[in-house]
């Protein structure tokens, strides 16, 4: 009877310990921005030499130097609320797993400059999806783009 007992805690053990391995996965794992590089499944991050900056995917977080610490932000800074980050290029961080990629910025800054374009990139989404509004009033400024207008994936 005793080793009934134990052969059955042991099976709710393994159950729940299983269960939570799965809960953890699926919590870890965030969705690319529809303006992210196609083909990029199991990136983490992005640099974004033009603005330099990070994209922290699974956070959908912009991370960049301001006021004399790394920030954190569901959006770019406001000197770059026009940037279209469609058009922009981004760096694909495979090798950086942990939780600060501005630790490497100053060799991620020398080597991939502002201005910096390397290989052509097609992005996960389209640029103007059923909400485009590019001939509507209030859209003359910007020759039709929308750019993040502060917003990190370009939607509303």
């Amino acid at each position: 009877m005793k080793t009934l007992k134990l052969f059955a805690a042991a099976i709710v053990l393994f159950i729940a310990t299983s269960s939570q391995a799965q809960v953890s996965v699926n919590v870890n794992i965030g969705s690319p921005p529809s303006w992210g590089p196609a083909g990029y499944a199991a990136v983490e991050y992005y640099y974004l030499p033009d603005v330099q900056a990070y994209y922290d995917i699974r956070a959908s977080q912009f991370i960049y130097f301001g006021n004399g610490k790394w920030v954190r932000s569901r959006y770019l800074p406001r000197q770059y609320r026009n940037y279209d980050l469609y058009s922009g290029y981004k760096v694909v961080l495979n090798d950086y797993h942990g939780t600060r990629p501005y630790t490497y910025f100053k060799n991620h800054k020398a080597k991939y400059h502002k201005g910096y374009k390397g290989p052509h990139q097609r992005t996960i989404g389209n640029r103007y999806d059923k909400h485009d509004n590019r001939n509507q009033k209030g859209n003359k400024g910007n020759n039709g783009h929308k750019g993040n207008n502060g917003h990190g994936n370009g939607k509303h």
